[in-house]
């Protein structure tokens, strides 16, 4: 049978997306693409989102939301549905290819290892020869490069290419073709100016604070809990490492005979230490995280479960869970308690120093934190450039000016969102796997208008590391201020169940919740205990609750607050209330709500 084959010498030019898109239609149209609707419908969403540039967000937990319609709670080891369907999607894209497409000129394909189509051309040849997979390369994440010119072509030496076997050319052709734009893409001098990839550095290796993980002992009466132990340490390092603000080494070099260690090999100061007993069905886990330097014990817990109740691997999963939130997340041990900063020489942590300072920020919101805050990470750019979550907090310090109106009396400056937007996109640049940095291009995505966006990078993010609570409870509170308030709000509740700060600012978020839902008695009571003096947004979800209520001696009283403070807040009110809820009907609630108090309501 013939089949479709790239050419020997391939051109790097790729498939227009008018191209791809008809070849999308022929394919669904054809009665030799055997897949139902859903599959159908899951190859329509993962083509358009790479054609617009998003491919980066394609992962399981995306699609499961926008194809299946499965809510936040999806997890996708326990629910297989996206991976499933998408090996069903390429066993129908195979034969197609070899009944009825042999002779089209464009193929699309699903690397095998991810969620993310591949285009290219081909034409037909003699040689038969099944369809190759074409490797897992990711996409660059930031979505003006879909339109970008690309650059010129690298040279190929084609002498090379023909003397190689043909069956080799043929398994590494459609891989050169997508590395191919990828360097043309990524090659484009303007895409990212003046924010372009610096050169790697040992100086892009921030000064983080480094914990080991030790492995953990099994106590159990004749090692009836070595596996248990051996799987929850490397369940522990795994979920460790997905937070960038803390480096996780998961053992320690020796010396060699003559040799002592380095300062570097011994520098790290903290240390995971676990103890695991089994009886009668019963687990019992203490965990405890000590400064190696004199022994002491920083934090210590115990936990306890039923064997009988969760399979092994469940309780290796949850109990990993449980420690690294409450270890590493922004506002846990590490970090709330300022073991890393009060323990070391400052002339250590340096840099580090900056991402301490933007959390502290973040408790009170008090906007001379703020600043200091940006200064402090605008410097630790320029020393640590390579440093993706330096930019992310970064990104976020610059957004804070505009979502906080921190500048009372006027409006914010339109460079700011601009800063927010470009260092948001390179932190995820350099580092498309760290959950800060998406954290970041969701929230400058969202008040860029561009919701879509922001909520797939949203859900990448929390796939990537749904144990960060600071991410979870901003993805769910811009899932709730986007329309899907059941949901977002479910997962800001469970965030400040988890997080002990910033609780402040979610308590707003949920004070939004209950006001959704008409509660309004709880509306008050949420934005009254989060006390954000600072956060002017803070009085205006206050003023539109007590104009809900009909309480208007109240209302007067924040209203003449704002007149004070905010002016230009409340003469631009429609602005300021459709940047933050993207849904007209929400919007509308809440301008009738501000009427209702005495706000002055332009006519749109």
């Amino acid at each position: 049978m013939q089949s479709v084959r790239a050419n020997g010498l391939p051109s790097v030019a790729i498939p227009m997306p008018s191209e791809i898109r008809e070849q999308l239609d022929r394919i669904r149209s054809s009665q030799e693409f055997h897949t139902p609707d859903r599959g159908r419908r899951f190859l329509d969403y993962i083509v358009e989102e790479k054609l617009a540039g998003r491919g980066a967000y394609l992962k399981a937990y995306t699609i499961a939301l926008e194809v299946f319609g499965r809510d936040a709670s999806f997890d996708a080891q326990n629910d297989p549905v996206v991976r499933v369907e998408a090996g069903r999607i390429r066993r129908a894209l195979e034969r197609y290819y070899l009944v009825a497409g042999q002779f089209d000129k464009v193929i699309i394909t699903i690397p095998k290892g991810g969620y993310v189509p591949c285009f290219r051309h081909a034409c037909p040849e003699t040689d038969p020869g099944p369809l190759a997979e074409t490797a897992d390369i990711p996409d660059p994440v930031v979505q003006t490069a879909a339109a970008s010119k690309p650059a010129d072509p690298l040279p190929l030496d084609e002498s090379a290419v023909r003397s190689a076997p043909a069956s080799w050319t043929f398994y590494v052709t459609p891989v050169f073709l997508c590395l191919t734009a990828l360097i043309a893409v990524f090659a484009v001098p303007s895409l990212f100016s003046p924010l372009s990839r610096p050169s790697t550095s040992p100086t892009d290796q921030a000064n983080f604070p480094q914990v080991v993980v030790e492995p953990f002992e099994d106590i159990s009466e004749a090692g009836a809990s070595a596996g248990i132990a051996r799987g929850l340490t490397d369940e522990v390092i795994g979920r460790l490492a997905k937070f960038r603000e803390i480096v996780v080494i998961s053992n320690l070099p020796a010396a060699s005979a003559g040799q002592p260690l380095s300062k570097a090999q011994q520098e790290p100061r903290f240390a995971l230490q676990g103890r695991v007993r089994v009886e009668d069905s019963r687990l019992r886990l203490t965990a405890r995280f000590v400064d190696r330097h004199d022994g002491s014990a920083i934090w210590a817990n115990s936990y306890d479960r039923d064997l009988r109740v969760q399979d092994v691997f469940q309780v290796e999963a949850d109990l990993a869970q449980d420690m690294a939130t409450a270890l590493a997340s922004p506002y846990g041990i590490i970090f709330r308690s300022n073991t890393a900063m009060s323990r070391s020489d400052p002339d250590d942590w340096g840099d580090y120093a900056c991402a301490q300072s933007y959390y502290r920020y973040r408790v009170d919101l008090n906007p001379k934190g703020l600043d200091a805050a940006r200064t402090c990470l605008q410097q630790a750019t320029k020393r640590v450039p390579g440093n993706s979550t330096y930019w992310a907090l970064l990104s976020m310090t610059y957004l804070d000016e505009l979502r906080f109106r921190y500048s009372l009396d006027k409006a914010p400056a339109p460079q700011s969102l601009k800063s927010a937007l470009e260092t948001a996109r390179r932190a995820v640049y350099l580092d498309p796997q760290n959950a800060r940095a998406l954290q970041a291009l969701m929230l400058a995505n969202f008040f860029s208008g561009d919701v879509h966006a922001a909520l797939s990078a949203g859900a990448a993010a929390y796939e990537i590391n749904p144990n960060d609570t600071e991410l979870a409870g901003e993805y769910g509170f811009r899932l709730a201020l986007s329309g899907e308030w059941d949901t977002g709000c479910g997962l800001m509740s469970r965030t400040i169940n988890k997080n002990p700060n910033p609780k402040g600012y979610f308590e707003v978020g949920l004070a939004m919740c209950a006001y959704m839902r008409g509660d309004y008695q709880a509306a008050e009571l949420w934005v009254r205990m989060a006390d954000l003096k600072y956060n002017t947004i803070h009085h205006l979800v206050l003023l539109a609750i007590l104009g809900a209520e009909g309480r208007l001696d109240e209302a007067r009283e924040e209203h003449a607050w704002l007149r004070a403070n905010a002016p230009e807040l409340l003469a631009n009110i429609r602005n300021e209330i459709s940047t933050r809820l993207p849904r007209p009907e929400d919007q509308q609630r809440v301008l009738a709500d501000l009427k209702a108090a005495g706000v002055a309501i332009a006519s749109p």
